[in-house]
């Protein structure tokens, strides 16, 4: 672990050199426009919650906690995956080759080799956001359930860890990473409002098929203590389900490999 958290960080390092030197002016439009989306879709939601004053039998700070979740969750993840995103470029120039002959795991190179500090200013100035939402609107259930949300933030990581394996399975198959890569985005932003809004069968979908539902309310509800330990444990069962299932998928799919030269 020592060894791969100094590669990460060597990465991390070069990454915003790079960010820092090139792209600066992108780099503040980029942060802007979250910025600007995420206050957006929140002015949305006090005027729609706001009218009807609940959503799925949630109140207005409840469904704002589920969207400040959704929002931790994915920036984390893409902070910490966003190496996905160059895959397809790495397996048609051939480069990944190199990556197989390295004396690292090539799925830690994959994912995590192209890290976004941008993201990283939003996340923490979302985390402070988020802690001072949830205290001043006392949307802890109990000291029980802060101890299960973060251990169901960590199955969320899990969850989608297995996701964007999956994802660069398909790259490896069919080369088609960024189409997947998009599908599983449009996918999540499902669950930036509570899942239980949707009919029963689409809510199925998102909590067995893409478990979005598991990754993003699962650990809101806990917070607020609208799900049992039952819950905790069957997302930690989903979590563990599609981790060993992405690494039999990858493992098949890394055998099926041909180099850009063959």
């Amino acid at each position: 672990m020592k060894k791969y958290f100094k590669i990460w960080f060597k990465w991390s390092q070069l990454t915003f050199i790079t960010a820092l030197g090139t792209y600066k002016f992108s780099a503040f439009l980029f942060l802007l426009g979250k910025t600007i989306r995420f206050f957006f879709f929140l002015l949305l939601l006090l005027v729609f919650v706001g009218k009807t004053k609940v959503l799925a039998d949630y109140t207005l700070n409840q469904v704002i906690l589920f969207f400040l979740v959704f929002n931790f969750i994915d920036i984390s993840t893409q902070f910490l995956f966003r190496g996905v995103y160059w895959f397809r470029r790495r397996l048609i120039s051939g480069s990944f080759d190199y990556a197989l002959l390295k004396p690292i795991n090539p799925l830690f190179d994959i994912l995590c080799s192209h890290p976004d500090f941008l993201d990283l200013i939003t996340l923490i100035a979302l985390m402070v956001f988020m802690i001072v939402f949830i205290i001043n609107n006392n949307l802890i259930a109990s000291p029980v359930a802060v101890v299960f949300f973060f251990l169901l933030l960590l199955n969320a990581f899990i969850i989608s860890l297995s996701l964007h394996i999956i994802v660069a399975c398909f790259g490896i198959i069919v080369l088609e990473v960024d189409h997947m890569i998009w599908i599983y985005r449009d996918v999540i932003n499902m669950a930036r409002i509570p899942v239980d809004i949707y009919s029963p069968l689409l809510r199925g979908l998102l909590t067995f098929v893409i478990p979005v539902g598991v990754m993003i309310s699962f650990p809101a509800k806990v917070l607020m203590g609208f799900l049992s330990w039952q819950g905790v444990v069957f997302s930690f069962v989903i979590g563990s389900f599609f981790l060993l299932g992405s690494w039999q998928f990858w493992q098949r799919a890394l055998s099926k490999y041909s180099s850009a030269s063959s």
